[in-house]
């Protein structure tokens, strides 16, 4: 049993919190613009760094807008909609996964259909590039909702739980889980790439999906939340995750797994 004593804010200006939550979302978006900066440089990729800097605008609007809005409207409707003005804290924490991901994805999509780049990159290469630095980011994030003492799991007597404040009993860290989980992640997408080298655009960004799908399947076992027939919401839609890559793999895949040569 472990006591909770962590401050999730950094530093106080005035009126203004500096939050490690926040923090964490301004390094995931500089880490990913240097990385692509870096393959800009190498002559992987045909974009200038106005066109990234285009598109890191793109992404930061998409991932913002689409996790701010998917936990407004279904992890937290009721709480937002008594107190409209916390809508707008997203420094506080409250950004929903999937819906960053639906996000992230529209603006890269959008993006890869304007007129100028249309032929410069494509919607699936641009992804394969995303999924690791995302991914890392991710981990950081779920560290930082632990510091923010949210998400918090279940009770539990497990010597490592802890008391975190305004919740009932001892609990797992299941945010500790979650980070824990995506850095494995991070470590088996940089497996493939140094494996496979070469492969089908989207192969990358779909493993992330799926690992993603069971991940998230399996950790909400610890995790409090609304249960509808047993399961978690973010359980069912880590599942529909998991089949969709899965019909993914099959349709569009297959040389990538029985396939000797590389592509």
């Amino acid at each position: 049993m472990l006591p909770f004593n962590f401050n999730p804010i950094l530093a106080t200006i005035g009126p203004f919190e500096i939050r490690y939550y926040g923090l964490v979302y301004v390094f995931g978006f500089l880490l990913v613009y240097f990385l692509l900066w870096h393959a800009i440089k190498k002559g992987k990729i045909n974009l200038n760094t106005e066109e990234l800097g285009t598109f890191i605008l793109y992404l930061m609007l998409g991932v913002i807008i689409g996790s701010r809005a998917f936990e407004v409207l279904f992890w937290e409707p009721a709480y937002y909609f008594a107190h409209p003005l916390d809508i707008f804290a997203v420094w506080k924490g409250g950004m929903a996964f999937h819906g960053g991901l639906i996000g992230a994805v529209l603006a890269t999509w959008l993006f890869c259909r304007k007129e100028s780049i249309k032929s410069k990159i494509t919607l699936a290469e641009l992804a394969d590039l995303l999924v690791i630095p995302a991914a890392f980011a991710l981990a950081l994030g779920r560290i930082a909702n632990f510091v923010n003492g949210e998400l918090v799991g279940t009770i539990t007597n497990v010597p490592w739980c802890f008391n975190f404040p305004n919740y009932d009993g001892c609990r797992h860290p299941s945010q500790l889980y979650g980070a824990l989980k995506r850095f494995i992640i991070v470590g088996i997408l940089i497996s493939i790439n140094l494996v496979k080298k070469t492969y089908k655009p989207g192969f990358l960004f779909w493993w992330f999906i799926g690992l993603m799908g069971i991940g998230r399947f399996i950790l909400d076992f610890y995790r409090e939340d609304v249960r509808y027939l047993g399961l978690s919401l973010g359980q069912y839609l880590g599942v529909g995750m998991l089949l969709l890559t899965i019909i993914v793999f099959i349709i569009y895949y297959k040389k990538e797994f029985f396939s000797s040569k590389p592509r």
